[in-house]
């Protein structure tokens, strides 16, 4: 006899539950679980209840038998994704593309399957949210190759997976997952269910014909990715485009990889014929770093590459209690932190004064070893004096920790290589287990300070 009812599914992390609660107890976010119907299901067939079908045993084999073939990648002929990708796209890979609207997720994959069918690569576009003539007229202004890939405007998974079926593409582009609508599957395009299962089947297909599969995923108005954690956990890659559409660089990062490394950035440029890639974000960002006060560049490292940033910090009066703490491309529990080690073991209260930390360019660093980059941006702004002297800005990097003390960060050699080569000579850092030739090494913030200021007032004098 078939049993069938309902179930309360989190929106968030997946979370089911038999009754409606207003918090969800998986992930503790409010207003977030959603009714779905539950699928029938026969009494005895698994449930315990009876003996159901019994499955024959497989026979492990050690790994050391396996074969595993050296698959070639396919290259999508932009540099910094395949950067990011870890070489190129693996086949038979499922891959998501995060972003928030107008980021540039639909160009940057226009573009790559442009790229792939000028190189002889079957390909396929599937769009969901656009109709083909739409489609068009946004690849017009990527060129002739984008032009050429065959596009389908269909929001049933059915038939975006017997097209796939048929076709058989090298590489397809699903834009977006949320559109799709599964027949079998309970609730409106977007929901738990219809996400997960247009995910399960697109996953499915990519690994039994070898398709490389790019979904394109909407982000929520927090910034995370829409539908339950389980898609993140079910696909190979995650890729997540950051920036603010009012300014024009993007970066694409990292946060999942079956087959590279995370935490890589890629960062581009939005211009009228579409991405285009920054080979030397450094340069960008610290071309118009000045010597100034509340000014400092950050040696951020970024996966495997060297970045320079420019920390800035204002530091002005105020009789709002409590002061206003902003912080824009830093975490603002970080700032928080710098500022209570700044008062404790430097002397440096901040307590009646509004504080705002920027990261010039749009860009977010997640790294530990930007806090004493903005520590001394702080205190450089707070004291009204330059780092540096008044010839060019002083470069640092560096974790701090709750004594006071500064603690050793990774790849010190590159981010001081990276430092030298923009001329900004010494750099403030932790002490290192070796001699490193432009490093000045101090063990805490106070003997950092004090350092920085007296060569500023070297320079002045």
């Amino acid at each position: 006899m078939a049993r069938s009812g309902s179930r309360h599914v989190c929106r968030e992390c997946g979370h089911e539950a038999l009754a409606w609660t207003g918090r969800c107890p998986g992930c503790g976010e409010w207003n977030t679980l959603v009714e779905e119907a539950r699928p029938a299901r026969a009494r005895g067939a698994g449930d315990g209840r009876g003996e159901g079908l019994r499955a024959t045993a497989a026979r492990p084999i050690p790994l050391s038998e396996v074969a595993a073939a050296n698959v070639a990648r396919h290259q999508t002929g932009i540099g910094e994704l395949d950067r990011v990708l870890g070489g190129g796209i693996v086949p038979g890979s499922l891959v998501l593309l995060g972003g928030s609207p107008g980021i540039g997720k639909s160009t940057v994959a226009a573009m790559a399957l442009g790229n792939l069918a000028s190189a002889g690569k079957r390909t396929l576009y599937v769009s969901g949210e656009e109709s083909a003539a739409q489609v068009r007229l946004r690849a017009e202004r990527l060129g002739e190759r984008a032009l050429a890939v065959p596009v389908l405007a269909e929001t049933g998974l059915a038939e975006v997976v017997a097209t796939i079926e048929a076709e058989r593409p090298q590489v397809c582009i699903v834009d977006s997952v949320q559109t799709l609508h599964a027949e079998g599957a309970s609730g409106a395009p977007g929901s738990v269910a219809q996400v997960r299962q247009a995910a399960g089947e697109l996953m499915e297909i990519a690994k039994r014909h070898d398709v490389a599969v790019i979904v394109i995923g909407h982000v929520t108005k927090e910034g995370s990715l829409a539908g339950p954690r389980a898609l993140e956990h079910l696909v190979d890659c995650v890729l997540m485009f950051e920036g603010e559409r009012e300014r024009s660089y993007r970066t694409l990062r990292a946060l999942k990889n079956r087959f590279g490394a995370t935490s890589e950035v890629a960062v581009f440029e939005m211009r009228s014929g579409g991405l285009t890639e920054v080979t030397d974000p450094s340069a960008r960002f610290v071309g118009e770093a000045a010597a100034v006060p509340g000014s400092c560049v950050l040696c951020a490292m970024e996966g495997t590459r060297p970045l320079l940033v420019e920390v800035q910090a204002l530091v002005a009066p105020t009789e709002i209690v409590p002061p206003r703490r902003i912080a824009t491309g830093v975490d603002r529990n970080r700032l928080s932190l710098v500022l209570a080690v700044l008062a404790r073991h430097a002397r440096i209260s901040l307590a009646s004064a509004d504080v705002f930390v920027n990261v010039a360019g749009g860009v977010r660093v997640e790294e530990p070893g930007a806090d004493l980059a903005v520590a001394l941006a702080l205190a450089s702004a707070h004291r009204g004096e330059a780092l540096g002297g008044a010839e060019q800005p002083r470069a640092c990097f560096g974790e701090l920790g709750l004594t006071g003390e500064l603690r050793y960060v990774a790849h010190p050699e590159r981010r001081i290589a990276e430092a030298l080569k923009f001329g900004l000579g010494s750099v403030i850092a932790p002490p290192s287990a070796e001699p490193i030739d432009g490093l000045d090494q101090h063990p805490s913030l106070d003997r950092a300070l004090r350092s920085a200021f007296a060569l500023s007032m070297r320079k002045a004098a």
